[in-house]
């Protein structure tokens, strides 16, 4: 499977949201990715489903979202409304997580799950025949702008060889700090799916950068 882009629109002008969305629409971006922030989980605040909505009516791109909040239960099938495609929780936040997935694809979405850096992948091995991705985190969470953490690379080839090796059908995503300069080796590495915010957003060119980490040679 070639690999796929997913624009972050959290690196996005807000004040003119609406002209990114549809840029991203123009470009060779494969999904548009959505980073909800509730104060808690991460020291950041985002934005909400008045967003999202506004977001999904102009994208023509599948929507990649994903919760960075407590208790995402809460708020499932108010996400799937709201235009979600593919929905993705992160590990450190769930309790009962399989019924959480569980729930997700029941709601009509894909369901994803995120790690922090500092969580281990073989945490996994349980939930992978139950989830549609797995959105391995390469810095902490709650702004864009971050350097990338070099040890992403050991975690995301320890979970390749766990998809592979369990004949799982599960994408590999990545996101922080991801650019033309390191896309190249995460694809080798084994990611499916590239998450680009400010690499794309203050690019003189996105729409050539997006081309760019589509087209990787």
């Amino acid at each position: 499977m070639d690999h796929l882009i997913s624009p972050s629109l959290l690196a996005a002008d807000f004040a003119n949201l609406g002209k990114d969305v549809l840029m991203v629409n123009r470009s060779q971006a494969d999904w548009i990715h959505l980073d909800i922030m509730d104060g808690l989980f991460v020291p950041n605040i985002s934005f909400g489903f008045p967003v999202i909505e506004a977001v999904k009516k102009i994208s023509e791109k599948p929507m990649d979202v994903h919760l960075m909040i407590v208790d995402p239960d809460r708020y499932l099938t108010r996400f799937r409304d709201a235009g979600a495609n593919i929905l993705t929780v992160q590990y450190e936040a769930c309790t009962h997580l399989q019924r959480t997935v569980t729930e997700i694809r029941n709601l009509g979405m894909k369901a994803g799950v995120a790690l922090n850096p500092h969580t281990t992948v073989s945490l996994l091995k349980n939930i992978l025949p139950f989830i549609d991705m797995v959105l391995i985190m390469t810095v902490n969470p709650g702004y864009g702008g971050q350097s990338f953490i070099m040890e992403s690379y050991n975690k995301i080839e320890e979970l390749r060889k766990m998809i592979d090796t369990g004949g799982h059908n599960v994408l590999i995503e990545v996101d922080g700090g991801i650019d033309t300069k390191n896309a190249a080796k995460l694809i080798g590495s084994g990611v499916n799916v590239l998450v680009a915010g400010n690499s794309v957003f203050s690019s003189d060119d996105p729409l050539n950068t997006i081309k760019r980490l589509k087209n990787l040679s």
